[in-house]
C-alpha cells in the first residue's frame, strides 16, 4: 500500500493524526516521504511499525521501552534476551499496579461494608477518609 496518506495511516492502524506526528516527533516513526507538494506518504513498513507501536501502548509499555523494542525489532537477527527483560521489568511493575488496586478494592469494600447508612455524622466511609490510621490496607 505504497504512497498512504497520513489520514488513510490513522484509518487503517486505528491511531490518530496527531498521534503519527507526536510519533515522528520524538523518532518512533521514521520521516515519512514527502509528495512533490509536501505531504506525508507511507507504505506498508509505516503500518506495520504503527501498528506495533499501538499495541505496545495499549500493552502500557513506555515509550522509551517501545524504542528499545523497535530497535530490537529493526535487527531481527539479535538475541532477544533484551526484549524479555524489557517485558518481565513490564510485567513486574502491572504485577505491583494490581497488587495495589486489590488493597484498594478491599479497603473500599470494608468502608462500604461498615456503613450504616444513617446520617453522616457516623459513616463510615466519610470516617475513614478523615482519618487515613482507620484504614486496613495501605491502598495509595
Amino acid at each position: 500500500m505504497p504512497g498512504l496518506t497520513i489520514g488513510r495511516l490513522a484509518q487503517a492502524t486505528d491511531v490518530k493524526v496527531p498521534t503519527i506526528r507526536f510519533y515522528e516527533q520524538i523518532g518512533l516513526m521514521p520521516v515519512p516521504d514527502r509528495t512533490d507538494s509536501d505531504r506525508r506518504t507511507y507504505g506498508d513498513d509505516a503500518i506495520r511499525r504503527l501498528r506495533f507501536i499501538r499495541h505496545a501502548r495499549q500493552l502500557g509499555f513506555e515509550i522509551r521501552d517501545i524504542e528499545a523494542l523497535l530497535g530490537l525489532a529493526d535487527r531481527p537477527d539479535t538475541p532477544c534476551d533484551d526484549a524479555d527483560l524489557i517485558a518481565r521489568t513490564h510485567l513486574e511493575v502491572v504485577e505491583e499496579k494490581i497488587a495495589q488496586l486489590q488493597r484498594l478494592r478491599d479497603e473500599l469494600a470494608r468502608m462500604v461494608g461498615c456503613c450504616g447508612a444513617g446520617k453522616v455524622l457516623d459513616c463510615r466511609v466519610i470516617e475513614g477518609l478523615n482519618d487515613h490510621a482507620l484504614c486496613e490496607n495501605e491502598a495509595h
